[in-house]
């Protein structure tokens, strides 16, 4: 399988600013991959310069076997990219702005895929409508169409669901894992970690310009943060035994360390033993929020 998107040794310097730091990345066709990092980590600059719109200092960039500078019209037509900002003209409606956009990868007879994207998108009822009459949901979902316009192999989402209601979260996502099992390749920058922890198959997080992990989420999610145990007893004092587990208290609940979950067959046992009932037990797993935090602090 090849790189959809690759970088080698990717700098980018602004001024005093150092923004990218020497990426090395490959991006598998048809993964739904996560690029996540604190503000001013280098998240916008490496999607400015996949896009053509700012140029690197240093290091090549091939989307789909295209470099970015060398061969940028294929590599412009292989990717399709929806903006963290709202960007749009006032004087089109939707589906002239999309009818436009097809025009600029020279597409005449776009219309059956415009009308799919509309419904999808929830915007067939829109479409006659011009786009600075639309809520803010609306022209997000706009935006979306027009990166999907020319139907391009990889799809980069800078934020896609920032300050948008949970119909428009769960329908993009319904149709963005319906283009991914079609073989699309998705790049997700989003600090709704919950979104890629649920959906990509790979992170890769930045800080200073530099990743600083990269690995699959479930591999990530099973070493970079520590399991909880929750327990209320019909007790009034934890037993001594599990005393070294503490680590703190939510409500009635003791919070227990439990780096393994094997752990747990052991210390139902001794409380059995002791005579110690439970009246609530509950798991706490970790999430690639307490991960992305630990990471993060860890490099600071």
């Amino acid at each position: 399988m090849r790189a959809a998107v690759r970088l080698r040794g990717l700098e980018k310097r602004f001024a005093r600013v150092h923004a990218l730091r020497g990426i090395d990345l490959d991006i598998q066709e048809g993964e739904f991959f996560a690029l996540l990092g604190p503000n001013g980590a280098g998240k916008t600059t490496l999607i400015s310069i996949l896009a053509g719109l700012t140029r690197a200092s240093a290091g090549s960039v091939e989307i789909m076997g295209f470099d970015v500078t060398a061969q940028y019209r294929d590599a412009r037509r292989a990717l399709g990219v929806v903006p963290q900002e709202l960007v749009y003209d006032p004087f089109f409606t939707v589906r002239e702005t999309l009818r436009l956009q097809s025009g600029y990868f020279g597409l005449r007879r776009n219309d059956d895929w415009i009308d799919e994207l509309l419904a999808n998108l929830g915007l067939t009822d829109k479409a006659d409508s011009y786009t600075r009459l639309l809520s803010g949901g609306m022209k997000r979902r706009v935006l979306v169409a027009q990166a999907l316009v020319h139907k391009p192999p990889v799809i980069v989402l800078d934020e896609p669901t920032a300050g948008v209601d949970v119909e428009l979260r769960q329908s993009l996502w319904s149709f963005i894992r319906r283009l991914n099992r079609q073989g699309h390749t998705i790049v997700l920058t989003t600090h709704y970690l919950d979104e890629a922890e649920m959906l990509c198959e790979r992170v890769a997080m930045l800080r200073e310009g530099q990743i600083v992990a990269l690995d699959r989420t479930a591999n990530l999610l099973q070493a970079g943060a520590e399991r909880r145990l929750l327990l209320d007893l019909d007790t009034p004092d934890l037993p001594d035994f599990l005393r070294p587990r503490l680590q703190g208290r939510d409500g009635n609940h003791y919070i227990l360390d439990l780096p393994d979950s094997a752990d747990l067959e052991g210390i139902l046992a001794q409380l059995r033993a002791a005579g110690i009932g439970i009246r609530d037990l509950a798991l706490r797993q970790p999430d690639l929020e307490q991960v992305f935090l630990k990471i993060m602090h860890a490099h600071r």
